[in-house]
């Protein structure tokens, strides 16, 4: 990650709330201690804010890191070891004690260096790396005797952070392990028990909550889960959880789509699709079942806008800066309530039920036909094209119509196969009197069957959306739709719709 990348990573983090940043490994890269030092010397550092460097224990690793923290205002210096009977036998070829002295000694030399550190606040961290791989009886130990050089106090806490570089158990186990530690180490008081899982097992997430309620402080992670070969436990994952648990994480997710991208620009690696609370597709729904569930819980929030109950979403998309348009997309899968779902959402039509039933099946043959799922703007253009066409055999110019105590008459002037008719026609309102002109006109018997009619906007300007269902003769039913700023002439436009589409 070159300079700008690190540099906008961690004005991120500042942003969203975290309070210890890991900046780097100071010692081992150049990169990582230009960068060190462009944060001291650019004053960079908020108040409220330590960073964290990262260090073998190795001596002229250790002068190296302090050298890179010259200036800075507090800071973590987090000195490590591996412990695991694999590496001291394979790596290292070392028994316990020999590997005790490799973190005492680097204890005695951060603590000794620490006095040439001038105003700066240091802290310490040690981790035996690969504990998940270590005896839990060495593990200890190991800690104890970093404890007896550190000399920490309930006022200066040692950091002792247990790292699952490798993933090797369920998360129980890992969090039994942890509770054990946690129960076992000396002088409890005067430590910051730390976790840092990574997730070989695809685990990490559950085992750090896990490790957590076992007696844990402190979770080191990264945004999304990125780091070495499977990465990290991802901190947005773990925040997010407790979220939904009621508990406040104290970070700023508001906009998670910005930290994504951020993530993506730095990091140089795309976040899949279905990454839990980020992924494009985590708010989405194909399911036709899972649609009407969704459609029907979002309906209901209205009456009980307080308490988010909604099947299938377990937090508000709005939370995290998402919205409602992409919840629910349709494919070969989806039903009535996707379809239903969208033309309210995208396009303002509440249609009735069975209306939504006969233009689904279109959709599904069209979703089965390409292998795909159907855009928001694809979908509204079928339907234009099947209920509302710009070239119907049959449309109305204008009407007239005049309403007696008993009945209606109305006139109405039309295109009817490209020839100007004249209807007229008498009944117990002007949908009824239009229905029996048209009729006679076509010499086609049909009746509406049902009715409904609905606002799109409001205001002078307001569109009025009617829905008819006729019948014919033979049985067979169709809708049609109509659509005009009077509401006569919408309901008209709506059986003139239903007819084309029945002749």
């Amino acid at each position: 990650m070159d300079p700008e990348r690190k540099r906008r990573l961690f004005e991120a983090l500042v942003q969203m709330g975290f309070k210890e940043i890991e900046v780097g490994f100071p010692s081992a890269s150049q990169p990582d201690y230009d960068f060190c030092r462009m944060l001291i010397e650019d004053d960079l550092i908020p108040d409220d804010v330590t960073i964290q460097v990262l260090v073998q224990c190795r001596a002229a690793l250790v002068e190296r890191t302090y050298e890179a923290l010259q200036g800075a205002p507090r800071a973590v210096v987090h000195f490590y070891n591996s412990t695991s009977e694999l590496q001291r036998r394979v790596v290292f070829n070392q028994e316990r004690s020999g590997i005790i002295d490799i973190a005492t000694s680097a204890a005695q030399l951060v603590k000794k260096l620490e006095k040439n550190a001038g105003d700066t606040q240091i802290h310490y961290e040690y981790s035996p790396e690969s504990f998940t791989g270590t005896e839990l009886d060495f593990a200890i130990e190991i800690c104890e005797a970093v404890m007896d050089v550190i000399e920490p106090t309930s006022d200066r806490k040692l950091i002792l952070n247990l790292p699952a570089t490798v993933e090797m158990y369920t998360p129980n186990i890992y969090a039994d392990v942890i509770e054990s530690f946690h129960r076992t180490i000396r002088d409890r008081d005067k430590v910051i028990l730390s976790l840092h899982p990574h997730n070989d097992r695809g685990t990490a997430v559950a085992a750090a909550e896990m490790g957590l309620m076992a007696g844990a402080d402190r979770v080191e992670g990264t945004l999304f889960g990125n780091g070495e070969r499977t990465g990290n436990v991802d901190l947005i994952t773990m925040a997010m959880n407790m979220f939904t648990e009621g508990v406040d994480p104290k970070l700023d997710l508001t906009d998670i789509d910005a930290l994504r991208r951020l993530a993506e620009y730095c990091n140089r690696l795309p976040v899949h699709p279905r990454h839990p609370y980020v992924g494009d597709l985590v708010y989405t729904a194909f399911s036709g079942s899972h649609q009407d569930a969704i459609k029907k819980g979002l309906d209901a929030i209205g009456a009980d806008p307080e308490h988010w109950q909604v099947p299938y979403l377990p937090i508000d998309p709005k939370h995290v800066g998402r919205n409602y348009e992409a919840v629910i997309r349709v494919n070969s899968q989806s039903g009535k309530g996707g379809v239903a779902y969208i033309m309210k959402a995208e396009h303002g039509l509440d249609l009735p039920r069975r209306l939504q039933v006969e233009f689904s099946k279109s959709i599904q043959h069209i979703t089965e036909d390409t292998g795909t799922e159907i855009s928001p703007v694809a979908l509204w253009d079928q339907f234009e094209a099947t209920y509302l066409p710009e070239d119907a055999p049959i449309q109305l110019i204008s009407h007239e119509t005049t309403t007696g105590d008993k009945s209606s008459r109305i006139t109405a002037q039309m295109l009817i196969d490209g020839a100007h008719a004249t209807i007229n026609g008498e009944g117990n309102g002007p949908i009824a009197a239009f229905v029996q002109g048209l009729s006679r006109e076509l010499d086609l018997a049909f009746d509406v069957v049902d009715y409904s009619e609905h606002a799109v906007s409001a205001g002078s300007d307001a569109t009025a959306v009617a829905y008819v269902e006729v019948k014919h003769p033979n049985g067979s039913v169709c809708w049609g739709v109509g659509r005009d700023e009077s509401i006569l002439n919408a309901s008209l436009k709506g059986v003139i719709s239903a007819v084309n589409r029945i002749r």
